[in-house]
C-alpha cells in the first residue's frame, strides 16, 4: 500500500495529513501564447511555491494531490524540485480539464483520424506505469473533469481510459464536477466502466449544497470531496457556511468514511499577474492552502465534530484511497 509520489512511492500509512486537491502551479490553456507578458521566471516560482510547501508542513501537512491537469501546465520536473526542496509529500496528476475550458483542439482533431478511446488509454497507462514524458516521473493519479450541465462525448472518452487504467494498475481517480454537477453521473460512469469506487474521488462536491445530491453519489461507494473550501461566492461556488451545513448532515449519516477535504488552491498562476478588482476580494479572502488547518477544523470542532471524525477525513481516508 504505497502512494506514488514525485520522489518515490511513500508507504501508505506515512501520508499523513493529506489534501487531496491543490494545484502547485496552474494556467487556463492559451496562457503559452501570453510568453512576452507572461514570462515564467523559474527561480521566483519555485521560491514562492517551496514557500508555501513549507508553511503547510509547519501545518502538520505531509502530503499534497496535485490536480492540474496535462494541458493547464503540468510541469513533473518542476513539481519534484518542490518535493525535493521542501519535504513534501506531492502526487501528480495524468489527465485533461473539462471540455469547456480544455485544451480541446488537439485530441478532437485525432478522434477524427482514430480511435480517441485507445490514444487516451495508452497516455495515462504510459504515464502511470513508465513515466510522464522522458522525466521518470510516474503519475500518481487519473484526474478527470464533466461539464457543468453533461459529461459530454469527448470527455467519456477520458473517463472510460481512466477506468480502464485503473482496473490493470490500480491508480486512484480524482474528478472535476462544474458548480458541483454531475456528482452521481461521473459515478456512475466510472462504477459502469468497471472502476473501484473506493478509489475514486469525485471533486468539488461542495460547489452543491442539497445534501441529497451527496447522498445519491456515496451511493455508488464512490469517496466525495469538499475541496473548494474558502473559495465563496465566485465561479458558482456557495459560502464555507453552506459547505459546513452539508458536511454536518453527511457527518450526522456516518459518512465520515468517504470523506475528504481541501481547497483547490493555486500556489502559482502562469501567465502575466490576474488583475483582481476589488469587488471580487472578499470571495477570495480565505481562499489559501492554509484555511482548512486555521478556520475550517477549528470551526468543525467547535460545532462538535469530534477529532476522530476529523483525522477520518483528513489522514486515514486519503491514505486508503491513494495508497
Amino acid at each position: 500500500m504505497t502512494a506514488q509520489t514525485f520522489t518515490g512511492p511513500v508507504p501508505a500509512d506515512q501520508m499523513g495529513f493529506t489534501l487531496p486537491h491543490e494545484h502547485v502551479i496552474f494556467g487556463y490553456p492559451g496562457y503559452q501564447g501570453d510568453v512576452t507578458l507572461g514570462t515564467f521566471d523559474h527561480a521566483a516560482a519555485l521560491d514562492e511555491c517551496v514557500r508555501v510547501a513549507g508553511t503547510l508542513r509547519s501545518r502538520g501537512v505531509q502530503t499534497v494531490v496535485d490536480a492540474t491537469p496535462n494541458e493547464c501546465g503540468r510541469n513533473p520536473a518542476f513539481l519534484r524540485e518542490v518535493s525535493e526542496r521542501s519535504g513534501l509529500n506531492i502526487l501528480c496528476s495524468s489527465g485533461f480539464y473539462y471540455e469547456g475550458e480544455g485544451a480541446t483542439a488537439y485530441f478532437k482533431f485525432r478522434f477524427s483520424l482514430t480511435d480517441g478511446f485507445s490514444e487516451v488509454y495508452e497516455m495515462m497507462l504510459r504515464e502511470v506505469t513508465d513515466g510522464i514524458g522522458t522525466t521518470g516521473i510516474r503519475a500518481g493519479v487519473l484526474k478527470l473533469a464533466s461539464s457543468r450541465d453533461e459529461i459530454s462525448p469527448y470527455e467519456r472518452v477520458f473517463f472510460r481510459a481512466a477506468a480502464r487504467v485503473q482496473r490493470e494498475t490500480g491508480v486512484p481517480i480524482i474528478t472535476h464536477t462544474q458548480e458541483g454537477r454531475q456528482g452521481p453521473q461521473q459515478a456512475e460512469l466510472l462504477v459502469g466502466e468497471g472502476a473501484d469506487p473506493g478509489r475514486v474521488m469525485i471533486g468539488h462536491m461542495d460547489g452543491n449544497t442539497d445534501p441529497d445530491y451527496h447522498r445519491e453519489t456515496l451511493k455508488h461507494g464512490v469517496n466525495i470531496a469538499f475541496d473548494r473550501l474558502g473559495l465563496q461566492g465566485l465561479v458558482g461556488t456557495p459560502m464555507d457556511t453552506d459547505r459546513l451545513r452539508v458536511l454536518e448532515a453527511l457527518l450526522g449519516d456516518g459518512h465520515a468514511g468517504r470523506i475528504l477535504l481541501s481547497h483547490d488552491t493555486i500556489w502559482q498562476w502562469l501567465g502575466r499577474p490576474l488583475p483582481l478588482p476589488e469587488a471580487i476580494l472578499p470571495a477570495i479572502k480565505d481562499w489559501h492552502p492554509t484555511h482548512l488547518m486555521d478556520d475550517i477544523l477549528p470551526e468543525l470542532l467547535r460545532r462538535g465534530i469530534s477529532q476522530e471524525q476529523i483525522d477520518q477525513m483528513t489522514v486515514k481516508n486519503p491514505a486508503r484511497v491513494f495508497g
